[in-house]
């Protein structure tokens, strides 16, 4: 005689317990990144209308958080470059090519003294007998977005050593005010980064300010929900068994769980 064969969900309570923290656990990393969605969606939104607003008199920076507060405000400085002690950050690149970014001690007409990025140069213009015109003399007036200094990336791939003295992989702001004599109480907590106006003579080029914040977090959290949802249909296919239609069958079957 034949029996009918049907499959059943019945869960085994350690299998069940396992499946239930897994989905809170990835349903919690899913909501957590849109959290982070919201926050980086704001902090971009915050940087371009920094970038939009009208230029500032440079305020004073006296910390760290007084930097993060300006960074990428747009700022006004009238002062006079110190061309004899510029400094170069290395690798950078402008269409396509290898070069590097003039930074150059600046004196305020107040006296204070700031490091200021005026921009890109190709190898061959590198050396300032090469671009004399760009060596604009006396009071100046230029227009740049605040930047703060340090290493950006993982501690792990940070360049131990310069490949010249007068030229940085990043701008590594004490060391740079240092090897230009400045002082202690240059500021040291920001550079700037000149902006777009041209140059006499081309060089350096300005406005090479680039706000590229990664923004990966919708991706992310739909990958969590994703797998917090394959988990539950693995969780119910593997906690389906099948059992005969015949009842002590299905008892016996029944207590052997």
């Amino acid at each position: 005689m034949s029996r009918s064969t049907r499959v059943r969900f019945r869960p085994r309570p350690g299998a069940s317990v396992a499946a239930f923290i897994g989905v809170a656990a990835l349903v919690a990393l899913g909501t957590w990144q849109l959290e982070r969605l919201e926050w980086k969606q704001d902090l971009i939104a915050e940087m371009a209308a920094r970038q939009r607003a009208p230029a500032v008199p440079l305020p004073q920076v006296r910390s760290a958080r007084d930097a993060a507060a300006l960074e990428y405000r747009k700022v006004r400085l009238e002062g006079r470059f110190l061309h004899d002690r510029e400094m170069y950050l290395g690798s950078r690149t402008y269409r396509g090519q290898v070069g590097y970014h003039v930074v150059t001690p600046m004196i305020l007409i107040d006296g204070r003294r700031v490091l200021v990025d005026r921009g890109w140069v190709p190898p061959a213009r590198k050396a300032p007998a090469t671009r004399r015109d760009g060596l604009v003399a006396g009071v100046v007036v230029v227009e740049g977005l605040v930047r703060r200094g340090g290493w950006r990336g993982s501690a792990m791939f940070r360049p131990d050593r310069q490949p010249a003295p007068d030229v940085w992989l990043w701008p590594d702001l004490p060391a740079m005010i240092a090897h230009a004599g400045l002082g202690e109480d240059a500021v040291r907590e920001i550079y700037i980064e000149a902006g777009p106006a041209p140059v006499p003579g081309g060089f350096p080029i300005g406005g090479q300010t680039r706000l590229t914040l990664t923004n990966n977090h919708l991706q992310y959290a739909l990958t969590w929900y994703a797998l917090a949802v394959a988990l539950i249909v693995i969780y119910v296919l593997h906690q389906r068994r099948g059992g005969t239609g015949d009842a002590q069958s299905d008892a016996r079957e029944e207590d052997a769980t």
